[in-house]
């Protein structure tokens, strides 16, 4: 009888736990995978609301240190890790933006996972010519943006204007380059 109990508490515990998962929300958007994955959403904001920027640093994944500081001008920030599915996916499209608009944007990535041995790899995988922070252990180039648009999904891309503020959001895979590319000619033309 006590056995019988058990499995029926067993039983109702786990169809309770069953009923708290959702489809919804962020309950489904991490899934299997272990991240909040990007709804694709697109976030502009008009120049008289943007926030003064938060300084950053970090460890770079070829060694030495990057400080925010040395951004010139409008610049992308690209929040990923190796692992994650849709940022290999962008990652192509991210070179070639990279490659168009490398003399004229600063590009920086922003490992929220990864050792450096992993990120390196990954980055000669996809080609990808510029630094990446290693924001693993402290977290200090997410916690810079929280307060203005949280990267809390991966990937997110962030396009910051020339004086260092926020000026748009990729949650979720940069697919093309049409989206990232309209937003750079906007910025650069300002």
């Amino acid at each position: 009888m006590r056995r019988l109990r058990i499995g029926a508490a067993v039983a109702v515990a786990a169809l309770a736990l069953a009923g708290c998962s959702s489809a919804d929300g962020v309950a489904g958007q991490v899934g299997d995978a272990g991240y909040i994955a990007g709804d694709g959403l697109i976030t502009e904001i008009v120049p008289d609301q943007r926030q003064a920027p938060t300084p950053f640093t970090g460890p770079l994944a070829e060694g030495g240190e990057f400080d925010s500081a040395s951004l010139d001008g409008v610049s992308v920030v690209n929040f990923w890790y190796a692992g994650c599915p849709p940022c290999r996916v962008e990652a192509p499209v991210l070179a070639e933006l990279h490659a168009e608009f490398g003399d004229q944007v600063d590009f920086i990535g922003v490992n929220t996972r990864d050792g450096a041995a992993q990120a390196l790899a990954f980055e000669e995988q996809f080609g990808i010519e510029y630094p990446s922070i290693l924001d693993d252990e402290t977290s200090s180039a997410q916690l810079a943006f929280s307060g203005i648009v949280a990267p809390n999904a991966v990937p997110t891309t962030l396009v910051l204007d020339g004086e260092g503020r926020v000026a748009a959001r990729v949650s979720g895979a940069v697919s093309d380059t049409s989206i990232l590319s309209t937003l750079l000619q906007e910025e650069l033309a300002r």
